[in-house]
């Protein structure tokens, strides 16, 4: 009896895994049929988000709950619960999303969309080729874009040849030669995160600069040692109160971090496919999923305007980066924040 029950446990935890991996296998399959144009003349199935995905999972996935009815939800769940609710509160996603990966309701959503898979995939197809003939059309892509140096005589890495968003020619050290998807993955991931650091390391010191809020430690780089010795409390807009785990002590915030931060790497490492368990299909590749949890105002829908769209992110990314670089140095070098920086240009 004991045997068999630990048997049902393994089949039990390798199950999200499982289905993940079949998932994962059967959009490859759907990647090999995309790759093939589709006629313009051939009528393709309209499909849209909601007509295959679950609303639930829409929701749980979508980053855009997370910063808005997630905070407030999970900032009034603390306060009733109190602070030790803080790191349960942060693998709730994840947790909901792997309970409802095992139910029958899961497998109903997992089999709507391998039910629909066909119509999806030439979707697919369809929009990816409306993105390449707009990338045609576009001065931001091909022989026709701008380059680092411009009409100057230079010899350009053959591996950059204009077809991504936001290539220059630039690649001195030939770091993209050998695995280009990989190296832009990786700078996406990077301007993403800096154009949110930069965000979150100039607001709080303006709204502390200016007596918008009263936040106790405004200065990014202070904050942890703010926290580590004394009581100060990490609010959300400097409100009293208004936290998750930000009144706990650093190690029960890192705490949460990591459960946070776990289950989207977790994702991002199983692939553009891992919320179908969970009844929500991502029509796009790793680098931009779309769909509803990624794309809810559906710029994407216009091709033109998605693909210029693309060019000013990854150039605000790499702006933000360099700031970021340049924020880094000047907390070394002046031991003050950047807004103290910048108004000590002008008061000087």
């Amino acid at each position: 009896m004991a045997s068999r029950g630990r048997d049902r446990a393994r089949r039990s935890r390798a199950m999200p895994l499982e289905r993940a991996d079949v998932a994962r296998a059967t959009n490859d399959d759907d990647k090999a049929s995309s790759s093939q144009d589709v006629p313009d003349d051939e009528p393709t199935p309209a499909v849209g988000d909601t007509d295959v995905n679950s609303a639930l999972g829409d929701v749980i996935s979508s980053p855009l709950f997370y910063v808005t009815f997630g905070v407030a939800g999970g900032v009034g769940l603390v306060r009733a619960l109190g602070e030790n609710a803080s790191f349960l509160l942060s693998a709730a996603p994840v947790v909901l999303l792997t309970v409802i990966s095992k139910t029958s309701f899961g497998e109903s959503l997992m089999k709507n969309i391998d039910d629909q898979r066909p119509a999806l995939v030439a979707e697919k197809a369809r929009r990816e080729n409306e993105r390449a003939r707009a990338r045609e059309r576009s001065s931001l892509y091909g022989a026709r874009r701008v380059k680092f140096l411009g009409d100057a005589e230079y010899e350009y890495p053959a591996h950059l040849d204009g077809s991504l968003c936001g290539d220059a020619g630039f690649d001195p050290l030939g770091l993209g030669k050998d695995d280009l998807p990989r190296m832009r993955e990786l700078e996406l991931l990077h301007a993403r995160w800096a154009m949110l650091g930069i965000v979150g390391v100039a607001v709080p010191e303006l709204l502390e600069r200016y007596g918008v809020a009263d936040l106790g430690e405004p200065v990014w780089w202070k904050v942890g040692a703010a926290k580590m010795n004394s009581d100060v409390s990490l609010d959300y807009f400097g409100l009293q109160g208004f936290h998750i785990a930000g009144g706990s002590g650093i190690a029960i915030i890192a705490a949460c971090q990591v459960v946070l931060m776990g289950g989207p790497e977790y994702a991002r490492y199983v692939g553009i496919d891992s919320l179908e368990p969970v009844g929500v299909y991502l029509p796009g590749d790793k680098d931009y999923p779309g769909g509803a949890p990624f794309d809810p105002f559906k710029i994407s829908d216009d091709a033109d305007e998605f693909e210029k769209q693309k060019v000013m992110e990854i150039k605000h990314g790499r702006l933000a980066m360099i700031a970021m670089l340049g924020v880094a140095a000047q907390a070394f070098v002046t031991r003050a924040g950047p807004i103290e920086n910048l108004a000590s240009v002008f008061s000087g």
